[in-house]
């Protein structure tokens, strides 16, 4: 392959990453206004519905929120019958928090037919392609992270600016 389709390959690649993030936002905005939750109760739901029980300051970091943040997130969220606290059996001072089977049902409504078609989209890739597409993506998402990183620290330092500016 030429240098110039080489180019133009990565550029498509590119291109198509940034319409399937936009594509995954807007979906994960349209889930979010169904089940009456913000971004950040919708997250913590998907950590629940994929980690299983967790306690509070698991979420805290994960989430990127304060204790104080975290405790009117569970709040919200079993107010809206999602989740249910309960005492961590093997250490009764901590607490446990587990996503409903009411929540569960409405993210796989949500969900599980991405994943179903998901599943047939892999299906066109042999074992090798799919290797392949996990490292790109794995790497992709360690690429983020450590911008994330990088991108947290950025407000604080923008807010003593503007407050001697």
């Amino acid at each position: 392959m030429s240098s110039e389709k080489l180019d133009e390959l990565r550029a498509a690649v590119a291109q198509e990453m940034q319409h399937m993030q936009a594509a995954v936002d807007a979906y994960d905005e349209a889930a979010a206004n169904f089940l009456g939750v913000n971004r950040t109760d919708l997250r913590c739901l998907e950590i629940l519905g994929s980690q299983g029980p967790v306690t509070p300051s698991v979420l805290g970091p994960a989430l990127g929120l304060t204790t104080g943040s975290v405790t009117a997130m569970l709040d919200r969220l079993e107010k809206l019958g999602y989740l249910t606290r309960s005492p961590d059996p093997s250490d009764r001072r901590k607490v446990v928090v587990r996503i409903t089977e009411e929540a569960a049902t409405k993210a796989w409504e949500l969900y599980g037919p991405i994943a179903t078609e998901g599943e047939a989209v892999m299906a066109e890739f042999g074992a090798a392609e799919l290797e392949r597409v996990r490292l790109f993506l794995s790497r992709s998402r360690e690429l983020y992270e450590r911008h994330l990183e990088r991108v947290r620290a950025e407000p604080a330092k923008q807010g003593r600016r503007r407050a001697r500016g």
